[in-house]
């Protein structure tokens, strides 16, 4: 066979069934190859979108998704997907084609370094530079993708190694996991939380990538030590937990930081400093941190753990309620209550609101709540909605509310939407944007209908980029000219064959979501945001008095 042969042979064998991308003349080879496999191809309308696709893939189950481009610009219209799925702790593994070994040593035709554009935002990126090399990279490629830290890797299959004869067979799949922590350190930390008058859990999205959620539920529920998430760790814990005080990571003071500021003990479990820095939460370096994850933690001078708990998470916290069950130990975590009685108080304070024209976020998210299930997917662009569903937006199960909140990138929703709908059709996907992140992928129209995705797409209309006003106006009291004319969204969803919905008052919302969904593929439902609510948010934040 040849190499682009046993390369799809080798993705069979890694439990491959899907592959988002565009091709190009470059990896025309490599798809014929994969004409003959079941592996399914799904045409993308743009490498980015391809890229988001494979991301979500990698968040919601865990394997690899997988992407492709060609070579050059079809290379390059990765880069942002895929670094966005490196940041995201997402395991992806990005093929690119290539200029056949003799160009590429000289000017020539859409050839360039590939390899070395995406090795700063890869875990690993290399080039199959011989045939029968493409069991030996294939392997190495989905075992580091999904190792701990998760991430995207890289590989570049140029034409004339793809047609070239290979002699060696593929590696059968292997999953590898974190060991178990060491009895030493287990026992510092059992000693630490017995210690605390006032512990508090920081858990992060590792606890979702580890699978972890039941048995920190377990930990919890046997403690009663109260839990702070973090944006991509929303459902960790059941919203409807008394012991959940919901999600941290606005950069300003909320109520949530109160809880913090009055913790004597941050166990934070599976927390990654990418989405929240700590200098935010610690500003002074003082807090007592017991820090427990699959890997050791950074190297921070605002998270100084004195006590590192390393390996497999979910050992770890089987491990301190096993202890804890036996010697029943139970912490005062009501004394936290106040903190979540007040969010519970924010969250329900627009829910019965009937304006009309522009609706309020918080009105929104009331009823966006109410549509979705347990089990149901909400997957968010990035923009000022964002931070409106991180504090508003809040989850029973893991990975149902999907955030982007590392490399934090525009235009993942609509895409990730036609991924998870792929990956759930049994469940109701709803990804919510701005109309200046729609637009950033709006050709993904074309490929949900063309899939006739069941997906709802919910864009927050204000004409501006209102993330960066509502920053600019926070430092400097104004902001620069952001604003910009959309198209007429009725007739674009004509266009590409959705159904479509602007909903002008807030008592008409909640219908025209259920609405939607019971519609047979895609549909958008567009409304007029009152982004006003953002600076008074800003000022309520700046003024808050913690109830503790």
């Amino acid at each position: 066979m040849n190499a682009a042969e046993l390369f799809v042979r080798c993705l069979e064998e890694e439990g491959v069934t899907r592959i988002f991308g565009v091709p190009g003349e470059e990896n025309a080879c490599f798809m014929m190859a994969l004409d003959a496999s079941d592996i399914e191809f799904v045409l993308t309308r743009h490498e980015q979108g391809a890229a988001f696709m494979a991301e979500v893939k990698g968040r919601l189950t865990g394997e690899a998704g997988v992407c492709l481009g060609t070579l050059g610009p079809g290379a390059a219209n990765l880069v942002t997907g895929v670094a966005d799925a490196n940041m995201d702790r997402a395991p992806v593994v990005a093929i690119t084609g290539q200029a056949e070994s003799g160009r590429r040593h000289k000017e020539s035709h859409q050839a360039m370094d590939v390899v070395g554009m995406f090795q700063p935002i890869t875990k690993w990126a290399t080039p199959v530079r011989n045939p029968d090399d493409v069991p030996e990279v294939v392997h190495k490629a989905f075992k580091l993708a999904v190792e701990e830290k998760p991430g995207a890797i890289h590989i570049e299959l140029g034409e004339d190694v793809a047609s070239g004869t290979a002699t060696t067979i593929p590696f059968k799949q292997k999953r590898t996991h974190a060991g178990v922590p060491a009895g030493e350190m287990v026992s510092l930390a059992l000693e630490k939380i017995r210690a605390s008058k006032r512990p508090l859990v920081l858990a992060g999205n590792g606890v979702i990538r580890e699978a972890a959620s039941p048995a920190l539920r377990r930990f919890v529920e046997l403690t009663g030590i109260p839990v702070i998430n973090t944006f991509m760790a929303k459902g960790v814990v059941d919203r409807h937990s008394p012991l959940s005080l919901f999600t941290i990571g606005l950069q300003a003071r909320d109520l949530v930081a109160c809880a913090i500021d009055d913790s004597d003990l941050v166990i934070s479990i599976g927390y990654d400093m990418v989405e929240y820095d700590p200098r935010f939460w610690n500003p002074d370096g003082s807090k007592e941190i017991l820090h427990i994850d699959s890997v050791p933690a950074e190297v921070d001078s605002f998270y100084r753990a004195e006590i590192e708990v390393v390996g497999d998470l979910k050992h770890a916290l089987d491990m301190l309620t096993s202890d804890f069950e036996r010697t029943r130990y139970r912490a005062d975590g009501a004394i936290f209550d106040p903190v979540r009685q007040a969010m519970l108080q924010d969250f329900a304070e627009y829910a019965d609101d009937d304006t009309e024209g522009a609706i309020r976020p918080q009105k929104v998210l009331w009823d966006v709540r109410e549509v979705m299930g347990p089990a149901d997917i909400l997957l968010s662009d990035v923009g000022a909605h964002k931070m409106w569903i991180a504090r508003y937006y809040q989850c029973d199960e893991p990975n149902t509310c999907l955030i982007p909140n590392g490399f934090a990138s525009m235009g993942f929703a609509l895409p990730g939407a036609i991924s998870a709908s792929l990956i759930h059709p049994d469940r109701k996907v709803l990804g919510i944007a701005g109309d200046g992140g729609f637009l950033m992928n709006v050709q993904e129209m074309e490929t949900a209908k063309r899939l006739n995705s069941n997906i709802v797409m919910l864009i927050w209309e204000d004409q501006e980029y209102g993330l960066i006003a509502w920053k600019q106006n926070t430092q400097y009291g104004r902001h620069t000219d952001l604003s910009f004319g959309n198209p007429d969204f009725g007739q674009l969803a004509q266009a590409f064959g959705w159904g479509y919905t602007r909903v002008d008052r807030s008592r008409d919302l909640r219908s025209a979501l259920e609405g939607a969904f019971r519609e047979d593929g895609p549909s958008l439902v567009v409304l007029p945001i009152d982004y006003r609510e953002n600076s008074l948010l800003t000022e309520r934040l700046g003024e808050i008095a913690c109830p503790l």
